[in-house]
């Protein structure tokens, strides 16, 4: 998942797995483990105004940091391949909701 837009780099935020561990970029902030066959609950709050993104796992908050900057900014989420790909990678997502703050 990535919030895409920012003013120094790409994103904003990415979360990545690798060897089974849901991490920020290349494992920088490790949020949880055993992430394989199993479904999780993501909610991500990215306050654009006040430079902060939050990352909520199964309801508890396990990561706060700085937004990156930028005007524009949008939600992506899917399986890409990093480094040494499995031959299946797989994510699923339902429940997808999107709240804008006025």
């Amino acid at each position: 998942m990535q919030i895409f837009g920012a003013s120094s780099r790409a994103t904003t935020i990415m979360l990545r797995v690798y060897d089974g561990e849901l991490a920020i970029y290349r494992r920088s902030w490790r949020l949880l483990s055993n992430m394989y066959d199993r479904w999780i609950k993501v909610n991500v709050i990215h306050d654009v105004g006040a430079s902060n993104v939050k990352v909520y796992i199964d309801g508890v908050l396990r990561y706060e940091g700085s937004g990156a900057g930028g005007h524009y900014h949008y939600f992506k989420f899917g399986v890409y391949a990093q480094d040494d790909p499995s031959h299946r990678m797989e994510s699923r997502w339902r429940g997808i909701s999107l709240l804008k703050k006025n």
